[in-house]
């Protein structure tokens, strides 16, 4: 059984940064791809990053040029830079892991507050 575990999450001002983190159980040098969706009260999952094993990354267009998905795979974590928040960048944040044995996992999602 594959498990994701973020954290990271938490209260930040406008314009304030936070990182995410998503530990994996597996070796994430194994997934095909490694992204951080994130859901907002009431609306559908949406795809923020991805990350592919060969290191090619793509972006929601909100949030280009102010987060960064990055992987440590010695530490099998993903990390999400989030960096110039917004308050509409507050949702709920999901780790979600792709691979072509094991199928798709996601974690259990840590709450991301932007609010003065």
């Amino acid at each position: 059984q594959v498990q994701l575990v973020e954290s990271g999450g938490g209260l930040v001002q406008p314009g304030g940064s936070l990182r995410l983190s998503c530990a994996a159980s597996i070796s994430i040098f194994s997934c095909d791809v490694m992204a951080w969706y994130r859901q907002a009260p009431g609306k559908q999952r949406d795809l923020v990053a991805v990350i592919t094993k060969s290191g090619t990354t793509n972006y929601a267009d909100s949030v280009k040029g102010r987060f960064t998905i990055s992987r440590d795979n010695a530490k099998n974590t993903v990390y999400l830079q989030m960096n110039s928040l917004e308050p509409e960048d507050t949702a709920v944040y999901y780790c979600h892991a792709l691979h072509s044995r094991l199928g798709a996992y996601w974690g259990q999602g840590t709450q991301v507050t932007v609010s003065s």
